[in-house]
């Protein structure tokens, strides 16, 4: 009876360590350990000044307000679908003009959620096509919690989901936004990027990729 019991115990544990491990992410960083006017040294910056910043304790990474263009930078191990990419994202509007920002998949040229408040809409882009939208309002001023998956769902199907909410709500439990691809995606690192289309800055945090739940 006490071996059983051992067996029993030493087979908890050891599933114990496997979920631990299983639920580890394939990458993270909430800029905590990168020094303030740095970017951490596995950053490949496309474009833009980005450089960490940090108030009232916390630190996170700003894109400056100017100039007004697309910027973005890559991280992270490179996969063509099983992945999922999560991030908070703040900005502020000016008089109408907002930013643009967002996270991809799938290298520069893979897929893309992005919200846009100008245009009252969170979109889903192939490469710079808008492959879906549905409407979103948006006032600025406040933490986005925005996370994008690419998952094969069938023979030759894969689906690209993307979830928005306010930073400190519950995640929805349904995407936000999907679209179905009938092509297997490319190999390529996520991404985030984004357009100081309001001139002022941009900031990011609590950056995670990891394998989707099943």
């Amino acid at each position: 009876m006490i071996r059983i019991k051992q067996t029993a115990s030493a087979l908890l544990i050891g599933l114990a360590a496997l979920t631990l491990y299983a639920a580890e992410p394939l990458y993270q960083t909430n800029f905590e350990k990168t020094k303030t006017g740095e970017v951490p040294e596995d950053f490949l910056v496309l474009d833009g000044d980005f450089a960490v910043k940090q108030e009232e304790g916390n630190k996170y990474l700003e894109l400056p307000g100017a100039p007004l263009d697309a910027f973005g930078f890559m991280f992270g191990p490179s996969a063509r679908h099983g992945n999922e990419i999560s991030a908070r994202m703040f900005g502020t509007k000016k008089g109408r003009r907002y930013p643009v920002f967002g996270i991809a998949l799938n290298g520069v040229n893979g897929y893309r959620l992005q919200v846009a408040p100008a245009k009252r809409a969170i979109e889903l882009l192939k490469g710079s096509a808008v492959m879906a939208k549905v409407p979103f309002r948006w006032g600025g001023g406040e933490w986005l919690r925005l996370a994008l998956r690419v998952e094969q769902t069938g023979a030759a199907e894969w689906t690209v989901s993307g979830r928005v909410w306010a930073d400190g709500k519950k995640a929805p439990a349904k995407p936000t936004i999907t679209h179905k691809e009938t092509k297997e995606p490319r190999n390529g690192k996520p991404s985030i990027w984004g357009s100081p289309y309001s001139g002022t800055p941009i900031r990011y945090d609590d950056i995670v990729v990891k394998k989707s739940a099943k």
